[in-house]
């Protein structure tokens, strides 16, 4: 069927929602803009769907929502032959519309859904399909994307978004699937009143910020600490349990952002709401000049991530980036259960393999071992369930992704910024009490172990023959091999495409055991990294600086350096 004909077909079939009709209406003198909603469909992967809100098979909309609906129920009734499956959503456009359908499509094919009667944070819902023993979840949420977006995440019975497997499982059944012809769906009253659909009660959530509590380092630390905190939920959904978990450790001296405080998916002070970059957390670092505390707070719209600033020595506001709060979390928890002798035999850290190389000489100091993952909280998750069927899930203290998110303790099994909030917190309570801001324990990190200093820098490859050329790029890398790059020598290359590494110095060789990515890691003297990492969905390629200074300055310049040599040897001069 080419766009057109989707196009009429859809005239005729998606008339449910008077947004889509006027949408549709409004564009059939335009072929240009219905070539653009009906090329092509979402595609259904690990991350589930994402794309912006409005008619089309390109599109987020309720009969797209069905359709990739309708393909997970084939595959929960076609694995475990019945099933339930648990299902929330963010502060997004039309996201509570989404979950409603979704839920309908389930309960139409026999299955039981549990949904919640508002939004939820992500790590919620990876809770409740936890919690309810379910085959699936699904999180309708675009993470930090602009406005105009909304996405459907699906997790599997784990608590982890859904492996590579299961999604093309999925993806594979909605493949077959005629929208409007093949997908089951009910009434949504019937299907409660039937107990097809039921509400999670209270009480579930208040089990979640137990096992949130349970995660404390130093109960009582923030208890008269006087520590004051400014908190923006970025319009989100973090609102209601950060501020209780927080009240329940002690932390009550809260302003929260007013333009930011209530759910709302338009994002009107801060387009990109993604807690990584500046332009988002503007409205709290304004309010931080004003209230002057210790900390700023700043969860994503799903509040799975989290960012921070703190007061740095001359009392401006210094951004912390995710690997340097991810190492302070690191360090703090290190080294009080060490202290305390409450370090488990043998703990484990997991971080993923462009997180912070810092990381290792912390783990190295308590003798902790060190997982390295591939990009993607469920590879942690995993890490977990490992250790879990071996019932050596104690081990496990905490995982992180340079990206911003933390995740302490197995209840969940996504990164969670409520209990990321919650320690961080504690840790700079329990800094406050010694004398020490935040900034001055990172500082000390550094001190100790050598500037890292980490960087990300993106280059995009216009045009259809953009993922050709990248395809390319990475061919000629694995064909030749640079011996240096800038003036430092390589002397490990780890290949997790060929799922290789090997010693440049001595030629040894061994085998990666990790799933097939193409990434490729050239690990330099004085352990400084750059690694290369194509993205598999848009024309981009994606550059990991390491560099290690003795301060700030020298691992600027050498950071620096190397982004101009990797660039070289991309072609991208």
């Amino acid at each position: 069927m080419d766009f057109l004909e989707a196009y009429n077909e859809w005239r005729k079939f998606a008339t449910e929602d008077s947004d889509l009709v006027n949408e549709l209406e409004s564009i059939k003198s335009d072929e240009n803009e219905i070539h653009e909603r009906f090329y092509t469909s979402l595609a259904f992967g690990t991350a589930g769907l994402r794309g912006i809100i409005g008619a089309g098979t390109n599109r987020m909309n309720i009969y797209v929502v069905r359709q990739a609906t309708q393909g997970l129920a084939n595959y929960v009734l076609q694995k475990y032959g019945k099933g339930c499956v648990a299902i929330s959503h963010d502060s997004r456009i039309k996201a509570d519309l989404f979950m409603i359908e979704a839920a309908k499509v389930l309960a139409a094919n026999g299955i039981k859904v549990y949904i919640t009667k508002e939004l939820q944070p992500t790590p919620v819902l990876s809770y409740l399909v936890r919690y309810f023993k379910c085959q699936a979840g699904i999180m309708i949420t675009a993470s930090h994307n602009p406005a105009a977006y909304n996405g459907y995440k699906a997790y599997g019975e784990d608590g982890c978004q859904m492996t590579d497997v299961a999604a093309g499982i999925v993806y594979d059944e909605i493949c077959k699937l005629d929208m409007f012809k093949d997908v089951k769906t009910m009434n949504f009253e019937k299907a409660v009143e039937e107990n097809l659909i039921e509400y999670v009660d209270d009480k579930v959530y208040d089990s979640y910020l137990e096992k949130v509590m349970e995660q404390q380092v130093n109960p009582g630390t923030c208890e008269n600490a006087g520590l004051k905190i400014v908190y923006t939920p970025l319009n989100g959904t973090g609102n209601k349990l950060v501020r209780k978990v927080l009240s329940n450790i002690g932390v009550t001296d809260i302003t929260v952002v007013p333009e930011q405080e209530m759910p709302d998916g338009n994002f009107t002070t801060c387009p990109y709401p993604n807690p990584e970059i500046k332009e988002a957390l503007a409205k709290g670092l304004e309010l931080c000049e004003k209230e002057q505390p210790d900390l700023l707070l700043a969860t994503d719209p799903d509040a799975d991530r989290v960012g921070i600033a703190v007061k740095d020595h001359d009392g401006s506001y210094r951004l912390i980036t995710g690997n340097e709060n991810g190492v302070m979390l690191t360090n703090y928890i290190l080294s009080c259960k060490k202290a305390d002798g409450t370090l488990p035999e043998k703990p484990v850290v997991v971080k993923t393999i462009v997180t912070t190389k810092l990381i290792n000489k912390l783990c190295e100091k308590y003798d902790c071992e060190l997982k390295n993952v591939l990009t993607g909280f469920k590879y942690i998750g995993e890490v977990i369930l490992n250790l879990e069927k071996v019932h050596e899930e104690n081990r496990f203290l905490f995982g992180f992704e340079e990206s911003y998110g933390y995740l302490s303790g197995t209840y969940v099994r996504d990164k969670d910024a409520v209990v990321a909030c919650m320690l961080i917190c504690e840790m700079a309570a329990y800094y406050k009490k010694q004398g020490k801001s935040l900034a001055e324990v990172i500082d000390g990190l550094y001190e100790e172990y050598g500037y890292y200093m980490n960087k990300t820098v993106s280059f995009e490859f216009e045009g259809a023959s953009g993922m050709k050329k990248m395809a390319q790029i990475m061919s000629d890398i694995r064909d030749d091999i640079p011996v240096q790059i800038d003036s430092y020598g390589v002397v490990r290359i780890s290949d997790y495409f060929l799922k290789y590494e090997k010693d440049m110095i001595t030629g040894d060789k061994k085998d990666i055991d990790l799933p097939k990515s193409n990434v490729i890691a050239l690990n330099l003297d004085g352990d400084n990294a750059v690694i290369i990492r194509p993205s598999g969905t848009e024309p981009k390629i994606k550059l990991y600086i390491t560099a290690v200074g003795n301060n700030r300055a020298d691992a600027e310049n050498i950071c620096n350096n190397l982004i101009v040599s990797a660039k070289k040897l991309l072609g991208v001069e």
